[in-house]
C-alpha cells in the first residue's frame, strides 16, 4: 500500500500543470526537450548543453539599457580548506523559483524579487570546496556534498528526504558535480584528486536513492579497453573522474559524458598505452549504464587534459546531409566534431596554438608528441599548464553557426617530480610561463576561429576564481564575463561588446535567463553574490 500511494504521488508530479505561481512541478519530459524559455529546468538549461535561448526581448538594440532588478547575496563562512562561498553553480528557474548551491548549502529565492523563501545547510566533514548546483525530479532537488553524499530536498519547504553516500572522502573522491535527470535516473560523476583511484558515473531512483548502475571510467581486466593499460594495478588505480555534467539525445536515448585525466596525473611511465576510457568522450545508454561508443582526446594523457568539457549537441548540415553532431572545445586545445549517433570523428582541429601532440590519427584522435613529455629538467610546452580551457560553460547559437568558448593562450613548464618505477599522486607539476585569456567563437563546421576577443586580466578582487560561462540568446547575444570583474554582452555575430557591468568579483558561474511574467532575465554569479538583470518596465 506505502509502495502504491509513493507511485501515486511520483506520477502526479510528472504530469500535473503547474497549479499555482509557488508551485515545483518539473514535467522533465516536455521542459527539458526544448530550449530554456520560461523556465531553466537542469544545469545547462535543456539536455543539448548548447546554453541557447530561443527569448529575444533583450536584444542587440535595447541591451545597453539592462539593470540590476535584485541580488542575492550568500552569507556563509568560508568552507572546506578555508574557500570562500563561491556560486559555481547555473541556478534552476522552475515555476517563479531559483534554486542554486554554494558548497553545502542549497538556497530558493523568489525569481522575481530574491526573496529567500528556504535555506538548506549540510555540515560536511572534508571534501573539495565547490559545488555546480542541484538536479530536479517533480517536486524533488538532489545535490552533492562535498564530502559525497547525494542528498534529496523537498523543493517546496527545503526538508530532506533522503541521503546516500556515494563514495568515501578519506580515498580523495569528490563530488563537485550537479546530478542530472535523465527519465527516472539522478547520474552523478564522482570525482577525485590524483589519489589513483578510479572514477566512475552512477544512476540512483530518484524516489529511493537507491543505486540503479555504475559504470567505472577504466575497464575490468579481460573486457574492451583492458589492452590499453600495460596491467591491471595501473587500470584499477587509473583515474578518469567524470566531474561535470553530462547532455542527453532523447531520439537516441543515448548519454554523453566527458571523463578525466589518468592517474598518476603526470608521471606515465607506470601506465604505458592509450589508458581507456580516461580523456574521453563516452555515449551510454542511460537506462543500464552499458557504453555504446567512445572517442579518445587524449591518449596516454600526461598534462592534466581533462576531457571532461560539455559535449554540446548540436543538428547541422554537414556536406550537404542533416548531421547529428556532437562539438566539444577539449582543455587539451582540441576542438573536435563528433557524429553522435556512432562517435565517429567529422572534426579536429586546435583553437588554441599547441604542440603537445603532432597531428591526428586517420579517426582524429591526436597524437602526443613524446618530446613534450614531462622531465625532470622541465619541458617546454606551448600551452598553458591549466589548459586551453576548463570547467566554465561554453555555448552555442543555431543563428550564427558557431561554438563560444573561453579559451586561454599561454606557455608552461612541465616537470616530473616522481621518476620511479610506481609513481603516485600527480608525479609532476606544470607552471605557466605566461597565458592570455581569450573568447573565442568557432565555426562548427570547419573548426575556423571566426572572431577572438582578448580580455585584460587584472589582479582584482576574486579574479583568481574567475571561471565565466557563456549564454547565447535569439537576441543575437552572447553573454559572458571578462576576469576583472564584469559582466559582457557581445553581438554574437561579430563580437562587438555593445553592455557591461561591473560586478564585485569576476563572473563565477554560467549566465542564464528566463522569461517570467512577461519580462526577461539575466541571472549571473559572482562569488557570493547573485545578479538578476532586466530592462526598465
Amino acid at each position: 500500500m506505502k509502495d502504491s500511494r509513493i507511485f501515486s504521488a511520483f506520477f502526479l508530479s510528472l504530469v500535473l500543470l503547474p497549479a499555482r505561481s509557488g508551485a515545483q512541478m518539473l514535467q522533465p519530459q516536455v521542459l527539458l526537450q526544448n530550449a530554456p524559455s520560461r523556465t531553466w529546468p537542469t544545469y545547462n538549461g535543456d539536455y543539448s548543453g548548447r546554453r541557447f535561448s530561443p527569448l529575444a526581448q533583450i536584444r542587440a538594440p535595447n541591451v545597453h539599457s539592462l539593470k540590476v532588478v535584485w541580488t542575492f547575496r550568500s552569507v556563509v563562512p568560508a568552507g572546506i580548506r578555508g574557500a570562500p562561498p563561491v556560486i559555481k553553480s547555473t541556478p534552476l528557474m522552475v515555476a517563479g523559483v531559483l534554486y542554486f548551491t554554494v558548497p553545502n548549502h542549497v538556497y530558493a529565492v523568489d525569481a522575481r524579487t530574491g526573496r529567500e523563501l528556504w535555506h538548506y545547510d549540510w555540515v560536511a566533514h572534508g571534501g573539495h570546496p565547490m559545488n555546480r548546483g542541484v538536479g530536479m525530479y517533480g517536486d524533488w532537488l538532489y545535490f552533492m556534498s562535498t564530502d559525497d553524499w547525494i542528498i534529496s530536498l523537498d523543493a517546496k519547504t527545503g526538508k530532506e528526504r533522503w541521503r546516500k553516500k556515494v563514495a568515501d572522502v578519506k580515498m580523495q573522491y569528490f563530488t563537485t558535480t550537479a546530478p542530472m535527470v535523465v527519465g527516472d535516473h539522478v547520474i552523478l560523476g564522482v570525482g577525485g584528486d590524483a589519489m589513483d583511484v578510479p572514477g566512475y558515473l552512477e544512476s540512483r531512483d530518484p524516489v529511493t536513492g537507491d543505486l540503479q548502475w555504475i559504470w567505472y571510467t577504466e575497464p575490468r581486466p579481460g573486457e574492451p579497453g583492458s589492452e590499453t593499460w600495460p596491467n591491471n594495478s595501473a587500470m584499477e588505480h587509473g583515474g578518469g573522474m567524470p566531474w561535470l555534467p553530462g547532455t542527453y539525445d532523447k531520439q537516441l536515448n543515448l548519454l554523453y559524458w566527458g571523463t578525466g585525466n589518468p592517474n598518476p596525473v603526470m608521471a606515465g611511465q607506470s601506465r604505458a598505452g592509450a589508458d581507456l576510457w580516461t580523456c574521453t568522450i563516452v555515449a551510454l545508454n542511460p537506462d543500464t549504464g552499458k557504453m555504446v561508443w567512445y572517442f579518445q582526446g587524449s591518449p596516454h594523457d600526461t598534462h592534466d587534459w581533462d576531457e571532461t568539457e560539455t559535449p554540446v549537441l548540436i543538428d547541422a548540415t554537414i556536406d550537404g546531409k542533416p548531421r547529428k553532431l556532437l562539438a566539444q572545445a577539449a582543455r587539451n586545445g582540441y576542438f573536435f566534431v563528433l557524429d553522435r549517433t556512432d562517435g565517429k570523428n567529422i572534426l579536429s582541429k586546435p583553437f588554441v596554438p599547441l604542440d603537445w601532440s603532432k597531428g591526428v590519427e586517420a579517426n582524429g584522435t591526436p597524437i602526443p608528441n613524446s618530446t613534450r613529455q614531462p622531465t625532470i629538467n622541465g619541458s617546454l610546452l606551448a600551452m598553458s599548464a591549466g589548459g586551453a580551457t576548463n570547467w566554465m560553460p561554453p555555448s552555442y547559437s543555431p543563428q550564427t553557426g558557431l561554438f563560444y568558448v573561453n579559451a586561454t593562450i599561454g606557455y608552461s613548464i612541465f616537470y616530473l617530480t616522481d621518476a620511479g618505477n610506481r609513481p603516485e599522486g600527480y608525479g609532476g607539476e606544470g607552471r605557466t610561463l605566461w597565458a592570455q585569456h581569450v573568447l573565442e567563437a568557432i565555426d562548427i563546421k570547419t573548426g575556423d576561429i571566426r572572431w577572438r576577443h582578448p580580455y585584460t586580466t587584472a589582479d582584482s578582487v576574486g579574479a583568481w576564481l574567475a571561471f565565466p560561462g557563456t549564454l547565447t540568446t535569439a537576441g543575437h547575444l552572447l553573454f559572458t564575463g571578462d576576469y576583472n570583474g564584469n559582466l559582457i554582452a557581445y553581438n554574437a555575430g561579430n563580437g562587438r561588446i555593445l553592455w557591461h557591468f561591473p560586478m564585485r568579483t569576476s563572473l563565477s558561474n554560467g549566465p542564464e535567463t528566463y522569461m517570467l511574467g512577461g519580462r526577461q532575465y539575466v541571472v549571473a554569479g559572482a562569488g557570493d553574490t547573485l545578479y538578476v538583470f532586466a530592462l526598465p518596465r
